[in-house]
């Protein structure tokens, strides 16, 4: 049997820092500060953009060569704090996206950008859902499946493999959403 070190699913330590962020973005969506939004925006978004990146065609691939022990104790280090950075930085981005969008005038369809806003809605939008509608399930079942007494190997060799491979995928669509800002910021 290999011997799994002990953590916390949700790390409670971390749950201030996730409080101070989302109160930070609730006051600039309040304000309609501009510069509190685009702060939100472009800090959440290259965070996001950068996890993915790194994750899916840096980290994805060492793990995937790891022995069963080295990913178990990984992974029990890594995923909790995934938990609550992914869910932050893409629910960051989004809000203060759309609130950016909304004061530019990019929503009003006679804007000539107006085009560019509706490819990144639906490209942030389709990594939105696969971020939290099917990497944190994933992550979140791998972490109860290392607590219990005997954790099934395949089980988490299939949900990390679901996680790995999705990052790659989001981390390619991240490259379209680059190239979507920066048309849409020049």
């Amino acid at each position: 049997m290999v011997e799994r070190p002990s953590f916390e699913i949700v790390p409670r330590k971390g749950l201030p820092i996730v409080a101070v962020i989302l109160i930070g973005v609730v006051v600039a969506i309040a304000r309609n500060s501009t510069w509190g939004l685009m702060f939100c925006h472009v800090v959440g978004g290259g965070l996001w953009t950068g996890i993915d990146l790194f994750v899916g065609f840096v980290v994805g691939p060492i793990i995937g060569r790891m022995s069963i022990p080295a990913r178990i104790e990984f992974s029990t280090r890594f995923m909790p704090k995934m938990l609550l950075i992914m869910p932050t930085v893409v629910t960051m981005t989004l809000a203060a996206g759309f609130q950016t969008a909304r004061l530019s005038g990019f929503l009003d369809t006679s804007n000539p950008r107006h085009g560019w806003i509706v490819a990144s809605f639906a490209v942030v939008g389709v990594m939105a859902v696969i971020a939290l509608a099917y990497l944190e399930p994933a992550n979140v079942a791998v972490l109860f499946e290392l607590k219990k007494a005997q954790p099934d190997g395949r089980v988490i060799e299939k949900l990390m493999k679901r996680f790995v491979y999705t990052a790659g995928i989001t981390g390619v669509m991240q490259v379209a959403t680059l190239i979507i800002m920066t048309r849409l910021a020049s």
